[in-house]
């Protein structure tokens, strides 16, 4: 598997999934909302350093990108598998979504990302067919990401979070 310096793998990711929606919509097949790619499956975890050192020991693979996301109230690390990853999530206090997530359930799947071409779109789609929204209106996540959350009792019970990738 070639390296990818910090940052370069999701940046070449993002060129590729930006070129998609043109060639969706010349081949006639974007609608409102297309989910271009699965982005990411997210694991909350008590302790990232003992996860991360668990997946190295494992399976040999490293995270390619590790940050604070102070606004989510995470510290996260990305575990490329293919062309998603695998996101460890974990809370910065007991008090936030992903803390009180690990206080009720404890470790494991928390949620599941879908890359989308236009978040905007999506969410237009979404709300106007009544979807259950946590948020009408796109925020800044992890890698400089454009997000937005889905709620779980919409669908199947399962938290669904929209990615939009910016040019990082």
């Amino acid at each position: 598997m070639p390296k990818f310096a910090h940052g370069e793998w999701p940046r070449r990711a993002a060129r590729v999934l930006r070129a998609w929606p043109s060639r969706l919509r010349e081949a006639g097949t974007l609608g409102p909302v297309k989910l271009l790619n699965l982005d990411h499956v997210a694991i909350a975890v008590e302790d990232l350093d003992a996860a991360i050192d668990g997946y190295r020991s494992r399976y040999r693979v490293e995270p390619l990108h590790r940050e604070v996301v102070e606004e989510q109230g995470v510290e996260e690390a990305m575990i490329a598998v293919g062309g998603s990853f695998v996101q460890l999530l974990q809370p910065l206090s007991p008090e936030t979504p992903v803390g009180r997530f690990l206080s009720k359930s404890g470790e494991g799947l928390h949620h599941i990302a879908f890359a989308v071409a236009s978040i905007e779109a999506a969410l237009e789609h979404l709300a106007a067919d009544g979807a259950r929204l946590i948020d009408a209106e796109p925020r800044v996540g992890g890698r400089g990401a454009r997000i937005a959350f889905v709620h779980p009792g919409d669908l199947s019970g399962t938290l669904i979070e929209l990615v939009e990738l910016g040019d990082e």
